[in-house]
């Protein structure tokens, strides 16, 4: 059926859920796992008195912005490796997650994505939407 599975995670509780849902999935297929974590976008400078004002250097942000999905994935992959499933990591900085996520699993030519969804509904799906719902609508 499937054999290969991207899990995208942001390290909230509720992704930990999908990851430990994704690594029981490839246990039962069989399949290879690929986690992907993706970090915002360089944050844009400010403008103020005619002067620029950068939040943080670029290549500092890419350091950091590295580091924090370095954390997130090796306790994915530590995870997966504890339950016997191969796990590759993969990280983008991007503006649109679901847009990452997508690329993620193209270039990993995953055929599932395996992903949780924080069930907004009303006035804050409208104003924060759902990644995940972009996933669906888009893959």
């Amino acid at each position: 059926m499937y054999k290969h599975l991207l899990v995208a995670t942001d390290g909230s509780r509720l992704s930990s859920k999908a990851v430990t849902h994704a690594i029981a999935l490839a246990q039962a297929l069989g399949a290879e796992l690929t986690a992907f974590y993706a970090s915002p976008d360089y944050p844009l400078p400010a403008y103020a008195d005619g002067v620029v004002y950068e939040p943080i250097a670029k290549d500092e942000y890419q350091e950091l912005a590295a580091k924090e999905a370095g954390k997130i994935l090796a306790g994915v992959k530590l995870k997966a490796e504890a339950g016997g499933v191969e796990c590759d990591l993969l990280h983008s900085i991007g503006s649109a997650p679901w847009e990452m996520i997508l690329a993620a699993a193209k270039k990993s030519k995953c055929d599932a994505i395996v992903m949780a969804s924080h069930g907004r509904r009303g006035i804050t799906a409208l104003l924060l939407g759902s990644e995940t719902q972009k996933v669906l609508t888009h893959s």
